[in-house]
């Protein structure tokens, strides 16, 4: 049987989303909205976001990133709707 709601989305985030604890924040959200994929730091200071799951479960996701945790600061999300590759079990800090 093959999901119908089963979606991926990139996300990068800018602003001081380095240093703060952005990435274990992001895992704690995505485990609880039972997404797959990875979060990482980039060389140019933002953060990236791969999260594969419901269409429900990325739209909160994407809602979340654009505050962030407590000590974030978000300028902006850019969110690139992709295909799922089926790839990741579970949701992690990567490097």
């Amino acid at each position: 049987m093959q999901r119908t709601d089963f979606n991926a989305c990139r996300f990068l985030v800018y602003g001081r989303v380095q240093g703060v604890g952005f990435r274990y924040s992001t895992v704690r959200r995505a485990q609880a909205l039972r997404l797959a994929g990875y979060v990482r730091n980039r060389a140019d200071g933002s953060v990236e976001v791969w999260a594969e799951g419901s269409g429900d479960s990325l739209n909160s996701l994407y809602s979340w990133l654009r505050c962030g945790p407590s000590m974030a600061r978000v300028d902006r999300v850019d969110r690139e709707a992709l295909a799922p590759t089926g790839n990741y079990r579970g949701f992690s800090v990567t490097y």
